[in-house]
């Protein structure tokens, strides 16, 4: 009974230790977060552009995301919906990898269905049900940053998707599970 008692212990002190250590960890992480967050974007399609404070004090800013909201609509319908805001927050983690503080030049935001399945039909190798339907993916560029060098930070964050397209001079990033293409 005492070697059980033992390893119970042992297991015990090494699970507080380890639960003490990420609580501290988590801490440092939330002290050292800017007060702000900050993006640049370009939209390809329609030449618009955005500098926006998206988060402050801890909160994102409803009318900042509305703002990005439409710049990422669909340029083809004109739709605009309520992306996925882990979406800016890889953006922001991107950035701050890459020490970069350039623009986001958007090839692709939110896509509506109608777009999506005439964009499958015409062979423009879409997914059926693709996130970016779901307001949950992006296809950009950031300025400043070779594309070889964003596909790789972009794969470190393991945030979600990642796809590289370097003849069509952009990658995919997403909110869903992590994978790479």
């Amino acid at each position: 009974a005492r070697g059980r008692d033992m390893v119970h212990r042992r297991d015990f002190l090494k699970w507080s230790l380890a639960s003490g250590a990420a609580l501290a960890s988590a801490r440092s992480w939330a002290q050292s977060q800017p007060a702000e967050r900050r993006l640049k974007f370009y939209n390809t399609h329609t030449g618009e552009q955005l500098a926006t404070t998206y988060w402050a004090d801890g909160q994102y800013l409803a009318g900042e995301l509305a703002a990005i909201d439409r710049l990422l609509r669909d340029h083809r319908s004109g739709d605009v919906f309520a992306v996925d805001r882990r979406l800016f927050d890889i953006l922001y983690a991107l950035q701050q990898r890459t020490g970069a503080r350039g623009t986001y030049e958007v090839i692709s935001g939110y896509r509506s269905p109608s777009s999506n399945d005439s964009l499958r039909r015409h062979g423009g190798g879409v997914a059926r049900d693709s996130l970016h339907t779901h307001g949950q993916a992006i296809d950009i560029r950031l300025t400043g940053v070779a594309l070889a060098d964003l596909h790789r930070a972009a794969l470190g964050l393991r945030a979600g998707g990642v796809g590289n397209y370097p003849t069509s001079n952009f990658i995919h990033l997403d909110t869903g599970r992590v994978r790479t293409w």
